[in-house]
């Protein structure tokens, strides 16, 4: 039986690339088909995004834990950086206010 999915540096990854399998889950979560998958990431095979989506799947609980700390450390070091940097977060929010969204 081959496998998809190894553990590996804290993280789970698609068996022989770099790719996590954190990507590929965050893009089926919001509803891209495994087709559509792999044109955003070339290096892996339609058989391999099916084996990652089927990983999770069969692992969901722990993987959906997994997800939510990693989205938690996330914004823990986004807060981090804004308040150790007020100044260039004050100038970037300005930019943004003052650049037209598209629509």
């Amino acid at each position: 039986m081959r496998e998809y999915v190894q553990q590996r540096a804290g993280g789970y990854y698609l068996t022989e690339s770099r790719v996590s399998l954190e990507s590929v889950v965050y893009q089926f979560l919001r509803g891209e088909s495994p087709e559509a998958i792999v044109q955003d990431f070339p290096s892996l095979s339609l058989e391999q995004v099916y084996g990652g989506i089927t990983f999770y799947l069969a692992h969901r609980a722990e993987l959906d834990a997994c997800l939510q700390q990693g989205e938690a450390r996330f914004e823990e070091l986004a807060r981090a950086s804004r308040d150790a940097n007020p100044l260039l977060y004050a100038k970037l929010e300005a930019a943004r206010r003052a650049t037209p969204t598209r629509g």
